[in-house]
């Protein structure tokens, strides 16, 4: 039984192809999201790499920011819940979920049983986001893929106290005129996209295992600094990018089960 989970983010859409609830043949995220032709781009990836069809799916879940404009999907299901069954999935010991992702960032509290028992949601501002680190890359002139090596050379984090996007920017363009090593305003960054993601989890509750899921994920000094301000260990979903369409596949394929 094959079932497909889409998930149509603010800045990119993925989608992963699943195969009797179990295995992941394929997944694939394209940057491009809501408002646009992410999802016909992410199957057309999708799909060509798995050598099937629409047609071969026994069931199709949407979830994520545009799962409304879905038109292959059976039907929808909140980014919440597809995260939480999607990170269980990879981590089942996992407790609390933070996901940091292009536009906002989400912190799931789960009970015993897997279920969601409390989320906390930052959706309004870019702080603490992705978007937030694409800014401060551009900036400082250094690529994305980059910024985790960076983070690690540094010996004295600078300070990067603004809660604002914009006047975050402005405070690192201070910092580079005073001749601050860039590795040390790397640093401060992301223990400023740290603090405030953080925050997130506190508010829902600390639990035992907390893993990382997004994006965000993806950058080791980011996940570093995460685990220095919560004095946890923190591990990262296998598949963090997908893991929201990854709950969505296993939503499509549970839905079939039940008949």
């Amino acid at each position: 039984m094959y079932t497909l989970g889409i998930d149509i983010g603010s800045s990119s859409s993925k989608a992963v192809l699943l195969k009797d609830g179990k295995t992941i043949i394929s997944e694939k995220v394209v940057e491009t999201g809501t408002g646009s032709a992410g999802p016909e781009k992410v199957l057309k990836a999708l799909f060509a790499e798995s050598n099937l069809t629409l047609e071969d799916m026994n069931g199709v879940i949407a979830t994520g920011y545009g799962r409304f404009n879905v038109a292959e999907a059976d039907g929808e299901v909140s980014e919440i819940t597809c995260h939480a069954k999607g990170a269980l999935f990879e981590s089942p010991k996992t407790t609390t979920i933070l996901d940091i992702g292009g536009q906002d960032v989400k912190a799931i509290k789960l009970n015993g049983q897997g279920l969601v028992m409390q989320f906390a949601m930052n959706d309004k501002c870019a702080a603490g986001t992705g978007r937030f680190l694409d800014v401060m890359s551009r900036v400082l002139e250094i690529p994305m893929a980059d910024m985790g090596a960076w983070y690690f050379k540094s010996k004295t984090p600078a300070r990067v106290s603004s809660t604002c996007t914009v006047f975050a920017e402005s405070e690192v363009i201070s910092l580079l005129s005073k001749n601050i090593p860039k590795e040390d305003i790397v640093a401060g960054v992301h223990f400023s996209i740290a603090s405030k993601a953080c925050a997130l989890v506190r508010r829902v509750g600390v639990g035992t295992e907390l893993t990382m899921t997004g994006g965000g994920a993806r950058d080791a000094g980011l996940v570093d600094a995460i685990t220095k301000e919560l004095g946890i260990p923190v591990s990262v979903a296998p598949h963090p990018q997908v893991v929201g369409a990854l709950g969505a596949a296993l939503m499509a394929y549970e839905k079939q089960v039940r008949g």
